[in-house]
Formats: C-alpha cells, structure tokens, sequence
C-alpha cells in the first residue's frame, strides 16, 4: 500500500519535472554580485531548467539537514533508553541467575 502511494505522489512530480525541463530549454544569465552590473558581474550562463532544478535539490538538502538536527534530541533520548533497556536485561539476568533453583516450587505453593 506504501509503495501505491508512493508511486501516485513521484509520477506526477517527475512528469512535472521533465515538463518545466522541456519548456524552459533558453539560456539564461543568473547573475551572483548584486552591486555590480554587466560584463564585470560575476555571473551563470545556463538553461533554465537547470537553474529551477539546482535550486530545488538545494531545498531539499537543506531541509533534510534541519531535520536531522532538529530530531537530535530525539536520538539522544532513544540511545539513552536503549542504553537504559540493555542495562535493565542484564540486572535482570542476574537476578534470575541468583534464585536458587527450589525457589519457583515454594513461591507456587498458597
């Protein structure tokens, strides 16, 4: 079911994709120095759809990279419960090992 709702979310993005890349074939100059204007501007020839495409790619990664430090403290917090579990199983098996082997047959008994 996952993978249906996947496919019906990426198919229309990618069509989406290849559409804006065949539309906006032109070339196009992004220019980087606000100041300054001309041919001393440091400045980007390329078609546009790369431009748009670069740009979401930068999105994505940036946003991928606020997440993950935004849910830093929640893996901290897991490897503290993990640590504390495994912590727990290992007093717990001694603890088992430690009753002797007749006390089940007199904890049974009312």
């Amino acid at each position: 079911m996952l993978r249906v709702l996947k496919l019906l979310l990426v198919v229309p993005i990618a069509i989406g994709l290849i559409l804006l890349a065949v539309a906006n074939r032109q070339v196009v100059t992004l220019v980087l120095d606000p100041f300054r204007s001309g041919p001393d501007a440091i400045s980007i020839t390329m078609p546009l759809f790369v431009i748009a495409l670069v740009t979401l790619l930068i999105g994505i990664f940036l946003g991928y990279v606020a997440a993950w430090f935004a849910q830093g403290k929640h893996r901290r917090s897991a490897r503290q419960f993990k640590r504390e579990c495994e912590k727990l199983q290992a007093e717990r098996a001694e603890l088992r090992a430690a009753i002797p082997p007749t006390a089940p047959a007199l904890l049974s008994q009312k």
